[in-house]
């Protein structure tokens, strides 16, 4: 019997799993599984994982598309560990991720659980800028992982674990995508089980590799908070509009100075210390070229949700 089964769903990305593989080798503890599910893929990773059978307790299943949340419940069904761990294909794992899970537990019993994320050396400067602007406090990534936090924990997918009579419990995911782990999350707190954060879980996650693919996928994000509104109106808090804020703020401030330029400066003026402030900030924790990108990164992340969230919004009033 295994202690963890790590679930990853896997769409086109063999090379992506093949990182994640490598890193998985070599974790320090090792009673552990790997279920690696091919979500209807047209580029499989079934060589790959073929590779590994010698290194690792993985097994391979090839299934129709049907979206990331409903082949997590696939490889759930198929587990055989304690703990069902769920990564997504762009991840890469600490040597010592599951030594320090472990650790975590034996002091303090979770039914389900979350770590942060952060960004490798070898990653690009984009990328890096990319997970800055992700994770930072100035933007809206000081909810994917802080140590101080309000209310329950809300794992979430990409560094996700949780028990056995959970996933039995709930069936686990009910949405394919567009913010199922969110309302998995939220569904979990709702029964009763025990959420926690375990800071120093850590995983390198890349992300998107260039800055049109980030847009895309911060723009699906902003749509995907409005999707978990129709299910939980009340999970949409004041928090969840302020990309939507900066970003109608922007345009305002674009046409009015056109306008009367006078009136509306200290507008301007306020959205450039604010990007002043993420340029120092990153600049001082990565570097001076992470910390230019990081400019650009912080302003797409922004608007790309805020933008999504918006129509989205006004899909939801119009259709329902």
């Amino acid at each position: 019997m295994r202690k963890y089964s790590i679930i990853i769903p896997v769409y086109n990305r063999p090379e992506e799993i093949k990182e994640l593989l490598e890193s998985l080798q070599s974790q320090s503890y090792t009673n552990f599984e790997v279920i690696i599910v091919e979500d209807g893929s047209s580029v499989t990773c079934e060589k790959v994982v073929e590779d590994f059978s010698s290194k690792l307790d993985i097994s391979y299943y090839y299934k129709e598309n049907s979206g990331q949340g409903f082949s997590r419940n696939y490889g759930y069904e198929r587990a055989k560990g304690d703990y069902f761990v769920v990564f997504d294909s762009d991840c890469l794992i600490p040597a010592d991720y599951l030594e320090i899970v472990e650790k975590h537990l034996d002091r303090q019993c979770l039914d389900a659980f979350g770590g942060p994320d952060s960004d490798h050396p070898d990653f690009t400067n984009i990328q890096k800028a990319i997970s800055y602007s992700m994770t930072s406090l100035f933007t809206t990534g000081g909810i994917r992982g802080g140590k101080k936090r309000l209310g329950a924990f809300h794992p979430r997918s990409f560094n996700m674990g949780i028990s056995r009579p959970v996933f039995e419990e709930t069936k686990g995911y009910i949405l394919p995508r567009m913010g199922e782990d969110i309302e998995f999350s939220i569904r979990i707190i709702e029964k009763g089980f025990k959420t926690g954060l375990i800071p120093d879980a850590v995983v390198y996650h890349k992300r998107r590799t260039n800055f049109s693919q980030f847009f895309r996928q911060l723009h699906f994000f902003g749509r995907a908070r409005i999707n978990i509104s129709r299910y939980y109106p009340r999970e949409l808090k004041l928090v969840h509009t302020f990309p939507a804020m900066f970003t109608i703020g922007i345009v305002v401030a674009i046409v009015m100075s056109l306008v009367n330029w006078q009136s509306f400066q200290w507008l301007a003026w306020l959205y450039a210390a604010y990007l002043l402030i993420i340029f120092l900030d990153a600049t001082i924790k990565k570097g001076l070229i992470v910390g230019l990108l990081s400019v650009p990164a912080a302003l797409m992340q922004l608007t790309a949700y805020g933008i999504g969230f918006l129509t989205e919004g006004l899909r939801k009033i119009t259709k329902g």
